[in-house]
């Protein structure tokens, strides 16, 4: 088992390496490679990089990302370079023979519109959040993709879908991270300087989070034993979804900041909820267990505070 991870450099490229690491296995290969050793977006670096490591299996994190606000005024961009990538990776997975290939996509896939929660079978049912459409739009086509590869050569192409995510090696960016590590770099700037912990819009809009590393171990169950073309959601429960404003008070706890919180309520909260039903993974994995969000967020904040200096900020 040779096992090509794009985006490896990543966040969850780095949360699978660990899990590897925890468990090691002689007869496994895993290789993690990022944008320095090929550029995805051309089809004969992807074909090179795929001719030079031969892999039998395939995990793709690879991707265009951004922060809400980037992504928003860059729809074509991200729409066209994710398509771009996501072309190339597939087509040489089929072009080598790759007997399974494993892409992540976005709780952003899922229409706007819609009563929640949402499972596997609602990727399909209307447009997604205006905002993130070309990002959105360029991931939920991984999904068509992948059943015409299936149906048509019967490639074992199949996808994931994560929700919001932190931990180390997070994208840290106060413009460009995603919610939760952009909390905690701002909790860490906040306490260092004596300043208030400023935080967009009124807290009341409600998340899932997970810890990256939960995520790396379910991505090894996945590549080795997830067998469905049909995408699977990988979450935790809707029980676990928090507010903002709670996410708030969790990083304020784990970095122990002392100062006032305050809320920008003249800035948008976004979209309320993006609620996912993980019953699916469930059915799989009934004991899976995720890691407590106090002691994720813990260890998450002293990560950062021990690798500043190297860290995405």
């Amino acid at each position: 088992m040779k096992v090509l991870v794009t985006g490896g450099s990543g966040l969850i490229g780095r949360a699978i390496r660990y899990a590897v690491e925890q468990n090691p296995s002689d007869d496994e290969e895993w290789i993690f490679v990022s944008s320095k050793e090929a550029d995805l977006r051309d089809a004969k670096e992807t074909k090179a990089l795929f001719e030079k490591y031969k892999p039998t299996h395939v995990i793709h994190l690879a991707a265009e990302m951004g922060g809400m606000i980037r992504i928003s005024k860059h729809n074509v961009e991200f729409l066209r370079n994710n398509f771009l990538i996501n072309d190339n990776v597939l087509y040489n997975a089929y072009a080598m023979g790759v007997k399974k290939c494993i892409t992540t996509l976005t709780s952003a896939i899922f229409p706007c519109e819609i009563q929640y929660p949402v499972d596997e079978s609602n990727v399909h049912d209307g447009p997604p959040h205006e905002s993130v459409s070309g990002y959105a739009w360029a991931k939920r086509m991984i999904d068509v993709q992948n059943l015409a590869y299936n149906k048509q050569h019967g490639c074992k192409f199949t996808s994931v879908v994560p929700i919001n995510l932190f931990g180390p090696y997070d994208n840290f960016n106060l413009s460009d991270g995603n919610v939760m590590p952009a909390l905690i770099h701002k909790a860490y700037l906040a306490k260092k300087k004596g300043e208030s912990l400023p935080v967009w819009g009124s807290g009341s809009s409600r998340r899932q989070f997970m810890y990256s590393r939960d995520l790396g171990r379910l991505m090894v169950w996945a590549v080795k034993e997830y067998e469905e073309i049909d995408p699977i959601i990988l979450a935790v429960g809707e029980e676990d979804e928090i507010s903002i404003k709670e996410a708030v008070e969790l990083v304020v706890e784990a970095t122990d900041f002392q100062g006032e919180v305050a809320y920008d309520t003249t800035k948008s909260d976004g979209q309320f909820r993006k609620t996912c039903s993980n019953d699916k993974l469930r059915k799989y994995l009934p004991d899976f267990k995720f890691t407590p969000i106090k002691q994720a967020l813990k260890d998450t904040c002293d990560w950062l505070a021990e690798n500043y200096e190297e860290a995405r900020t």
